[in-house]
Order: C-alpha cells, then sequence, then structure tokens
C-alpha cells in the first residue's frame, strides 16, 4: 500500500486514520483541505481546481502518499492515482454526534481547525452531511468504478489489519 486515498464525508473519522496510518507505515499524509484552502502570509485562500491537481501532482512524484478529504470534482484524479481507496462509512448517527462535539471542543480551545466554528459552519456541516446521504447513491456508482481497490470502514477504529 504505497498511495492510499481516505474518502469520507465531514467527521467519519478520516484525519484520525490518516495521522494513525501515516505514523504506522511511514507514509507521509495530507489533508486535501489544506490543498484547497491553503494558508499563506495574507491568510487563507482557495487555490483553483487546476492548482488543486497541480500540487496534488506534485506530491504523487514522491511515490508514497496518503491523501484524506472529502469527495471534491477537483480531485477526482486521486481515484485513479491511488492505489487504495479507503470509504469511512461511518453511521450518521455518530457523524453528527461527533460534528456538534466538534463544534464545542473547536470554540472551547481543545481542538484545533482552519476555519472559523461558528454557528453558520456548524449548520454548513450538517448541510453537507445531509446532501452526501441525499447523493449516497451517486457517489456509490463511483465508488463502484474502482470496487476493486475500495476498502469499507465503518470506523476508523477497524483499520488495524490494514
Amino acid at each position: 500500500m504505497k498511495k492510499v486515498y481516505i474518502i469520507g464525508i465531514v467527521a467519519s473519522g478520516k484525519t484520525t486514520l490518516a495521522k494513525q496510518l501515516s505514523n504506522k507505515r511511514n507514509i507521509p499524509w495530507y489533508e486535501l483541505d489544506s490543498i484547497v484552502h491553503h494558508i499563506t502570509e495574507t491568510g487563507r485562500h482557495k487555490r483553483t481546481a487546476a492548482e488543486q491537481v497541480k500540487v496534488i501532482k506534485e506530491i504523487d512524484k514522491n511515490g508514497t502518499w496518503i491523501f484524506e478529504g472529502t469527495d471534491r470534482e477537483s480531485y477526482r484524479c486521486l481515484y485513479e492515482m491511488a492505489d487504495t481507496i479507503i470509504f469511512l462509512d461511518t453511521p450518521l448517527w455518530k457523524r453528527r454526534i461527533r460534528i456538534l462535539t466538534r463544534f464545542f471542543k473547536q470554540n472551547l480551545g481543545i481542538e484545533k481547525c482552519h476555519y472559523k466554528p461558528d454557528i453558520t459552519m456548524l449548520k454548513m456541516m450538517y448541510k453537507w452531511t445531509h446532501d452526501f446521504e441525499s447523493n449516497r447513491p451517486d457517489f456509490e456508482a463511483k465508488l463502484h468504478l474502482y470496487k476493486n481497490k475500495v476498502i469499507r470502514l465503518y470506523d476508523n477504529k477497524t483499520w488495524i489489519s490494514i
């Protein structure tokens, strides 16, 4: 397993799994949110789709990587590039609780984030979760195209055997 794409919706456990797998396999990992919204001296800026792909392809030259993020059209190339695709299909009830817990932790300064953890962002996370579930058949069809390299996990604690 040299190139791993961990995909899932908000609060599915992608970052936790990526960090753990990275440490176990000694493979660098990258948050796709940080590639989309990069931080510069003048603040946080959104890269264009072409810029995102360029960064991903530059990282790909290293030969091994773990990318984690949600499904965005701008980095669909990762489905082809990855040796393994891990879909974290965490139950909806658990994701909803994690979103709210994360919101409180971020506002209390217990958990860091790269965005402003306000009510607007909290609502957006629930909206993205709802949208994902509404569009799940389309996502599942896309994932089916790569069925030979997809591993589906229902939580980020069952990865040990990977």
